[in-house]
């Protein structure tokens, strides 16, 4: 049986994991607390795929057809 790569579908967004920098770069930026963040369970299957544990930060990036593509933050829960 072959493994389905949840992030080489089409419709999935690109998950990036963030180093501890980054998500401090990011909190910083916006002035706000990683639990303010939307989140994203640790089960889910791009966290899954990438490594995430509870407490990381994801960044997520989407097309958009106005604005070629949106970034989002999301933070690992349980």
């Amino acid at each position: 049986m072959t493994k389905f790569a949840v992030m080489d579908h089409e419709s999935v967004p690109k998950h990036t994991l963030l180093s501890p920098e980054e998500s401090e770069v990011v909190l910083r930026t916006y002035g706000i607390e990683s639990p303010q963040l939307p989140k994203i369970h640790v089960t889910d299957p791009a966290a899954k795929e990438i490594g995430a544990k509870v407490g990381d930060v994801i960044k997520i990036i989407r097309r958009s057809p106005t604005a070629k593509q949106s970034v989002f933050y999301r933070l690992v829960i349980d």
